[in-house]
């Protein structure tokens, strides 16, 4: 049995990393983030996953669409709000407050590789395009 019991809040209060994998499980992955003032997490889809993503601490501008090219949803965000992202819609969170925005996500099923940290959102861009 390979179960993740934890103080979630904690823990993605702690986390100092762009990104990082605390679990993955055969269907189910949680990741924790930090996303500076100014930044984002960056535009993106996964065809094949559905995601959660819960704020715990910050503001946020969630932007949602069918396309790459196109916004349909913006939402403003902040401490104690959940999104959820079915397969295929392309979504951005865009931190709008002065200080880190912390979220923790869930994938479904896995996105990134058991144990990923990525210190940095450049780190992680690397990764993803190796």
């Amino acid at each position: 049995m390979n179960a993740w019991v934890a103080d979630i809040e904690q823990a993605t209060l702690d986390n100092t990393n762009f990104r990082t994998v605390l679990w993955t499980g055969e269907h189910t992955q949680l990741t924790v983030m930090r996303i500076g003032a100014g930044e984002d997490i960056g535009l993106e889809a996964h065809p094949d996953h559905d995601q959660f993503i819960r704020i715990e601490q910050g503001k946020a501008r969630v932007e949602l669409g069918p396309t790459e090219d196109e916004v349909e949803e913006m939402h403003e965000v902040e401490d104690d709000w959940a999104i959820i992202v079915p397969a295929g819609v392309w979504h951005n969170v865009v931190n709008t407050g002065d200080g880190d925005l912390k979220v923790y996500s869930l994938y479904s099923p896995p996105e990134h590789p058991p144990n990923t940290a990525h210190a940095t959102k450049a780190d992680a861009m690397a990764a993803e395009h190796a």
